[in-house]
């Protein structure tokens, strides 16, 4: 949002980050349903009385790999090589 001179709002609705995006970058569209979802812990399961299940905790980490492969792909940033791999 920075790059393209988009005000950069203060919020955990990464839907409504994703919308202001789409005219610059329509392939992340594929990604909003995944994005929904996330925006579902952002807050809330940070906090006592609000915890996610172990199904929900590992969808939610499918989702975000998914999302953090594609802004890397799309900001040109390659991806990192595990650490026993080096």
């Amino acid at each position: 949002m920075e790059e393209h001179g988009l005000p950069v709002p203060k919020i955990h609705f990464l839907d409504v980050l994703l919308t202001a995006l789409k005219p610059y970058y329509p392939d992340l569209n594929g990604l909003r349903r995944g994005m929904m979802f996330l925006s579902l812990y952002a807050v809330d399961a940070r906090y006592p009385g609000d915890d996610a299940t172990k199904r929900q905790a590992a969808a939610a980490l499918r989702w975000a790999r998914k999302v953090r492969h594609e802004v890397r792909r799309i900001l040109g940033i390659r991806e990192r090589l595990p650490k026993d791999s080096a």
